[in-house]
């Protein structure tokens, strides 16, 4: 299931192997959107670091 250069792969099996009824998909979904939401945060709290570092 897990391809070797995917970051994502790790964190999908480690939630698939929590509990059974989780769809692979619905799993990989998730760990996608929560990667996705932390880089988000990640690249507004260094947007506001740089701004605060220029002012």
């Amino acid at each position: 299931m897990s391809e070797p250069d995917d970051p994502l792969a790790p964190w999908t099996d480690r939630l698939l192997r929590l509990g059974d009824g989780v769809a692979p998909e619905a799993a990989r979904s998730f760990v996608h959107d929560l990667y996705a939401q932390a880089q988000a945060d990640i690249d507004k709290e260094r947007a506001e670091a740089e701004f605060e570092r220029e002012e």
